[in-house]
């Protein structure tokens, strides 16, 4: 099923209000306060987010935009409403194309954010053959213009060496990269768009390697 958005038209940039809006919130994060000024959420961010993601799915795949309140029932002290606004593409178990939005501007992301499952032992499998060379490869030419998160361990994975060729790649539990962009005029205009699917786009490379050699939580072929 297609995305639906109430923002039918097309994305024209996420306005000036929707920077102000979080800048706001940090000083009035509460139900009240949210109630009160919900509906300026709703046209400065939500539906400009929303059509984003609608002019993207023909070529990314269907989005989501996330709930913009906190989990705060085992978070105590946590504020009720979340400091920004995503949105993901999802291609397969914690896989994903993300964007977001908050008061410090853009961020355009991506990758395998949370292990699951076989995922790991999956993923380390694929480092130590071929494919391992390969994502070695990629990341290095991505570094030069992404921010990359593997949230390594701190030691090396139970059986193996120290020394192992590709330590640092089978110490990482995920593997995300992101880009940054803080509030700028041009973010009002059709620029953000090509930024986002631009960048989706660069690092499309690495989500297919994902997909075929870490793949779903469960067993493939099970």
């Amino acid at each position: 099923m297609p995305f639906m958005s109430k923002a039918a038209s097309s994305f024209t940039g996420f306005p000036a209000e929707a920077f102000d809006f979080y800048d706001r919130l940090g000083d009035n994060n509460n139900r009240t306060w949210w109630n009160e000024h919900k509906a300026e959420y709703v046209s400065a961010i939500k539906e400009p987010l929303e059509a984003l993601l609608a002019e993207l799915e023909p070529e990314f795949g269907t989005p989501k935009v996330y709930r913009p309140y906190n989990d705060t029932r085992f978070a105590k002290g946590k504020p009720p409403i979340k400091d920004h606004q995503g949105g993901v593409v999802e291609v397969e178990d914690a896989m994903g194309y993300y964007v977001q939005v908050s008061g410090s501007g853009l961020m355009v992301a991506g990758g395998w954010y949370a292990p699951q499952g076989d995922q790991t032992a999956r993923y380390r499998e694929s480092v130590e053959g071929p494919a391992g060379a390969e994502l070695e490869r990629m990341l290095k030419s991505m570094k030069r213009s992404w921010e990359i998160d593997g949230d390594p361990v701190k030691t090396q994975p139970r059986g193996y060496s120290a020394d192992h060729p590709r330590i640092g790649l089978l110490r990482n539990r995920r593997i995300t990269v992101a880009r940054h962009y803080p509030v700028e005029p041009w973010l009002g205009s059709r620029k953000a768009f090509t930024t986002v699917r631009d960048g989706w786009r660069s690092m499309r490379p690495l989500m297919e390697w994902l997909v075929d050699f870490v793949g779903p939580a469960a067993d493939p072929g099970a």
